[in-house]
């Protein structure tokens, strides 16, 4: 007899093993920019990547991180749909708290792009005007994805996902 338990956990852990993939680090030393966490704000993220002066490896970054929280999602709801949420939830844990890095990780904003968008198209495309525009306006990164992370629990209220809100706000807070 299987467990219940057995496939959530293997969903959130696949989708913190994905997430703590830190791409900015790698594809920085790969390049040849060094360790990112010692340059500009010493975060593992494309805005921090693309510090190092590295255009083409920040915006590859940013696609990687976003593929990787969608690619969580996508992967574990291919079995059932609420292990895509499970997944996603590992995702952005990963990307926060990566064991390989002493769980020290990115802001995750572009993960959580990527898992919003995978949950619900018109959700990622409200995360990504807030950031995006937020970011063009103010010129400051961080504060678009904390606006977008806090728009995305209010557009869930307006489309109807009740039951994702209290992970959107978690999401939000951390």
């Amino acid at each position: 007899m299987q467990s219940m338990w057995i496939e959530p956990i293997l969903a959130v852990f696949f989708g913190y093993m994905l997430g703590a993939i830190p791409f900015g680090l790698l594809l920085t030393k790969l390049t040849g920019g060094g360790d990112l966490r010692e340059i500009g704000s010493g975060n593992i993220g494309a805005t921090n990547v693309l510090r190092t002066g590295n255009k083409a490896v920040a915006a590859l970054t940013l696609l990687l991180d976003v593929g990787k929280g969608a690619a969580a999602v996508f992967v574990a709801a291919n079995f059932d749909s609420g292990l895509g949420v499970l997944a996603g939830m590992g995702a952005f844990l990963g990307h926060l708290y990566p064991v390989w890095l002493k769980f020290k990780g990115g802001k995750g904003v572009a993960t959580l792009l990527g898992i919003v968008a995978a949950l619900d198209p018109i959700l990622g495309i409200v995360f990504a005007v807030v950031w995006l525009g937020t970011l063009l306006i103010l010129r400051y990164s961080s504060v678009g994805g904390m606006l977008a992370s806090i728009s995305v629990p209010i557009a869930a209220v307006i489309v109807g996902h009740y039951s994702w809100i209290p992970m959107f706000i978690g999401f939000a807070l951390l």
